[in-house]
């Protein structure tokens, strides 16, 4: 059981979560205690792990330090850190990854000089070499997993308490970030605290996100009343004193106490403001020997490193004799008496609150301080505790170059490359900060530049690799052979492409491309490949069409099938895009066959080509393969790639399962891509990704729902005033959010915006689909002319494409046309088609919806069998797809009357025997009424004996005959 003193004044709070913990599986998963330093949070904490205990569920408490921000998965590892082991190995290999950083198989060793227990030293702190072979998208998802299976496996569930959570380390962000876009399914509750002003952007984001869908439960702590601070914290007291007390506070508990201790050591009364806390709370330790002081000051050091064997190292350097060991017990001894310092789970001691940690650590002077990092280094060297873990260490010992501590710190930077690459980009920035910079260090400067580059890249700071990769180009000699050069322009480039900055990415790798000397061929292939990726968004693509060849060409003769994937994946998109189907069909075939031969390992560097090909067959409807090859993008990209090439990946996929009508998964996509582009800090992406949402949003929300509109107008101002491929995009898909919202002459206006007065602008492969949103507003505000044009250059840009998706959106762009002519059944016959059409490409999403407005037309055009049959089609895709939109289009156009049955059929009898004729199989019957299938075939039996028909295409035509 938690040892937790009474609760002052949070009785609102406890009542939601105790719903919470009576409820734990269900949402929300997560709970999110905001509120300033001392307010509470701690303590309330506490106070929900007690409660949670005696529920019965298993609680794991870690915590953030203000510290050790830069050790990868730090809190998550702390809290890990309190299961047993050989508990999480029988879990399997999440489990085991994480038992291997809490004990001596991955993490410290056990060692008695430093800790006997094998686990205290580095029993948290070492989390992240755990699961140092494993990229942090692989580890997001196996430690979701394990928290699954441990939620299944201890009893009533399980807690987990994340304390200070503004101060955790970027790959614990990411982690919580995944799982509150995920939330597990199994008896598990997240419960974090944190002080919302020094909260990370991106983790404030992901919260709020997850307050909006119900993943997360918020609670802001604010001020204790005085009632609450006099009569709980301090009954007795005056009351004129306890409300001088209570102002100064201003109602935090934490002030309030230390206010309250400080007049009882004789200071004159309570009108120290807050700003003076530090130097309150600091005079707790004027009392102290000079022997407790330094204990109390290697504690603030060590953090949640401070073990009795590590913390005698930093106070008796030169001996761990017996008397040392007796002096430092004592000194701890006084220090928890004084309420100073508190034991912890795996015999660490902390400073009793994290503010009087960080007052004692910045009070330490100086030189000491970092003596005492130094000092802390070298002990967990000693112990063969990782690089990770020293090197928090060595960095604030650092005042100068030393070679042994860079090694330190680079060894860091490779272990955390790929599981923590903000980590990595971190430690790799304190060498550069001490590395001289002499002519003799130039070189290894600039490499440490672009290493430093790239891992900004892949966790997805952009910008800061940009402008790192502009200083890096700029310091080079005119003359440089290294390739250098190359790779730092392609992956500067890479950048400015992502940030929408095409013209300069375009103008950084010809210019590199015509200098002289020529840049060798391995060189030339990287530039032309990135040239072949940013020139399209700017240019035509027959404008860069030859240079993609060349580099094609140039690859195959060096053999190199990684590059010549990507010229091929880069020549399929551009055509795909223009619309020369024939060609990009051919390209595509070739890049598939060469990229399918291909290891994931000789993509691992370069999986953007599976992106492109994706998009590829997307445009050319063979949406099987466009999520084949996307899937394995993200296989790769989850394991170590750019964090920026996922949305692309994401959004590829989400738009197969949206032209599939698979609805709720396409959401899922694009939620978790959208995400992503918000912490990158790129107008353009984010732009395209809300685009793409607002597609999903489209279909998947039910009619006159304004999420769709919303996401589409945020697009729209992501992507500004810039004209490229992706811009003339998102201003297609603001034309069907308006369209949808209502506003045909929005939606007019917005597509032209897109396209230009000639229409030139519209993407040509997908132009028919396009001009759809423009038929329809023309018929709309009664434009029929400008309908009728519009859908005649759709009906010639189908015919040239050949792709049925595209000639479905001519035909009923078409029939939108005949319709408002007054000539419902000649319209019916071209939306028939059109769902025809659709469905010989698997795009269910046109199929119903072709079938739904046909349906309408058709019953209009006097044909109301048909039209039945068509509407039932058309509803049960949509429905099953999970579009809300469609669903309700079909209960407004055409509202089924009960069909008369089938005589001597009962009403359950009736409804299978209807759902036999449209072609359902046992197993679909059975979900779609909720029965098991031996009941469907029970109901079956009766039927045909009542009947007298045999089989069931039979009872198919006798159904269909008492059908209206």
């Amino acid at each position: 059981m938690t040892d937790r003193t009474p609760l002052v004044g949070r009785e609102a709070e406890l009542d939601r979560l105790d719903a919470v913990l009576d409820g734990p599986g269900g949402p929300p998963g997560v709970v999110d205690l905001t509120g300033a330093a001392g307010i509470g949070k701690s303590r309330l904490l506490t106070e929900v792990c007690g409660r949670a205990e005696e529920r019965g569920l298993t609680v794991l408490r870690g915590r953030a330090t203000e510290y050790e921000r830069h050790i990868p998965f730090r809190v998550f590892g702390d809290a890990f850190a309190d299961l047993d082991p050989e508990l999480l190995r029988g879990l399997g290999a999440p489990g085991a990854a994480w038992a291997a950083s809490a004990g001596a198989a991955d993490g410290i060793p056990a060692n008695p000089a430093v800790d006997p227990a094998g686990a205290g030293a580095g029993a948290g702190a070492a989390a992240g070499a755990g699961v140092s072979a494993v990229d942090r998208f692989a580890a997001h998802r196996a430690t979701a997993r394990l928290l699954t299976a441990l939620g299944g496996r201890t009893g009533a569930g399980l807690l987990i308490a994340l304390d200070d959570l503004h101060w955790a380390d970027p790959a614990s962000l990411e982690l919580l970030d995944h799982l509150v876009r995920h939330p597990l399914r199994a008896p598990v509750v997240i419960v974090v605290a944190r002080r919302d002003r020094q909260t990370a952007p991106s983790l404030a984001a992901a919260l709020t996100r997850g307050v909006d869908t119900g993943a997360v439960l918020r609670l802001d702590l604010g001020p204790l009343t005085e009632r609450a601070c006099v009569e709980q914290l301090a009954p007795g007291l005056p009351p004129d004193r306890a409300a001088r007390l209570y102002a100064a506070s201003e109602g935090n508990p934490l002030y309030f106490l230390t206010l309250l201790q400080g007049q009882g050591q004789g200071r004159s009364g309570p009108a120290l403001p807050p700003g003076g806390l530090g130097a309150l709370l600091l005079d707790e330790l004027t009392p102290l020997s000079a022997a407790q002081r330094r204990t109390a000051e290697a504690v603030a050091v060590l953090g949640d490193q401070a073990t009795p064997p590590l913390l005698l190292a930093l106070t008796e350097p030169a001996s761990a004799s017996a008397s040392g060991s007796e002096r430092l017990d004592a000194d701890l001894g006084v220090l928890a008496r004084r309420d100073l310092i508190r034991p912890r789970p795996g015999g660490v001691w902390s400073l009793r609150h994290p503010v009087l940690r960080a007052a004692v650590y910045e009070d330490t002077g100086p030189g000491r301080r970092a003596a005492l990092h130094r000092r802390a280094a070298a002990a967990l060297a000693a112990a063969g505790a990782p690089a990770t873990v020293r090197a928090h260490h060595v960095e604030r010992a650092l005042t100068d170059w030393e070679p042994e501590a860079a090694a330190v710190l680079l060894e860091a930077a490779e272990q955390s490359e790929t599981t923590a690459p903000a980590s990595c980009a971190h430690w790799l920035e304190v060498v550069l900060r001490v590395l001289p910079d002499t002519p003799g260090h130039a070189a290894r400067r600039r490499d440490l530049m672009l290493k430093r580059a790239r891992a900004l890249s892949v966790c997805g700071e952009l910008r800061a690799s940009r402008d790192l990769l502009h200083e890096v180009i700029a310091g080079l000699p005119a003359d440089d052979g290294s390739g250098v050069r190359a790779a730092a322009v392609t992956l500067c480039a890479s950048m400015e492409r992502h940030l929408g900055q095409y013209r300069a990415s375009v103008a950084l790798l010809r210019r590199a491309l015509s200098r002289r000397p020529a840049p060798a061929p391995a060189d030339a292939v990287a530039l032309g490949l990135e040239l072949g990726s940013s020139a399209p968004h700017a240019l035509p693509f027959p404008a860069v069409r030859a240079e993609v060849l060349r580099t094609l060409e140039l690859a195959q003769a060096l053999g190199n099938e990684p590059a010549a994937a990507g010229a091929l994946a880069v020549s399929a998109l551009g055509e795909a895009y223009e619309g020369n189907t024939a060609a990009a069909r051919e390209l595509a075939d070739r890049a598939a066959a060469c990229v399918d031969a291909l290891t994931d390992r000789d993509l691992a560097d370069q999986c953007e080509p599976l992106a492109r090909l994706g998009w590829a067959e997307f445009y050319l409807e063979r949406y099987e393969d466009a999520e084949r090859h996307a899937d394995r993008g993200l296989a790769i990209a989850r394991r170590g790639g750019p964090l920026h090439l996922l949305p692309h990946l994401l959004m590829c996929k989400a738009i197969v399962h949206t032209h599939a009508c698979r609805l709720p998964s396409a959401l899922d996509l694009v939620d978790e891509a959208e995400s992503i582009a918000r912490g990158i800090g790129s107008d353009e992406l984010l732009g395209l990704v809300l685009a793409n949402k607002a597609q999903v949003l489209i279909a998947a929300r039910p009619p006159g729902d304004v999420s769709a509109l919303a996401a589409a107008e945020e697009a729209v101002a992501a992507a500004g005033a810039r004209t490229s491929w992706w811009t003339s995009l998102v201003w297609c898909v603001m034309s069907y959010a308006a369209l949808h919202g209502g506003d045909p002459v929005r939606a007019r206006s917005a597509m032209l915006r897109a396209g230009g007065a000639d229409l030139a602008g519209l993407q040509p492969s997908m132009r028919p689909l396009f001009l759809e949103a423009l038929v329809t507003a023309a018929v709309t505000t009664g434009d029929l002319a400008g309908a009728q044009e519009w859908a005649a250059l759709a009906g010639r840009d189908a015919e040239r494409l050949g792709l049925p998706v595209q000639r479905a959106a001519a035909l009923r762009c078409a029939g939108q046309v005949l319709a408002g002519s007054g000539r419902p059944a000649a319209a019916a016959e071209r939306f028939a088609r059109a769902a025809e059409e659709a469905g010989r490409s698997g795009a269910v999403l046109w199929e119903a919806q072709s079938l739904l407005i046909g349906a309408s037309l058709t019953a209009e055009a006097g044909d109301p069998a048909t039209a039945s049959a068509m509407w039932r089609r058309g509803r049960r895709l949509a429905e099953s797809g999970g579009s809300l939109l469609l669903t309700g289009l079909a209960d407004l156009l055409l509202p089924p009357a009960p069909p008369p049955r089938v005589p001597g059929l009962t009403p359950r009898e009736h409804e299978i025997a209807t759902l036999v004729a449209e072609g359902l199989t046992t197993p679909a019957i059975a979900a779609r009424l909720y029965l098991s299938p031996r009941t469907v075939d029970t109901h079956l039996s009766h039927i045909f004996r009542k009947t007298g028909v045999t089989t069931r295409s039979a009872l198919a035509a006798l159904t269909a005959r008492h059908l209206p």
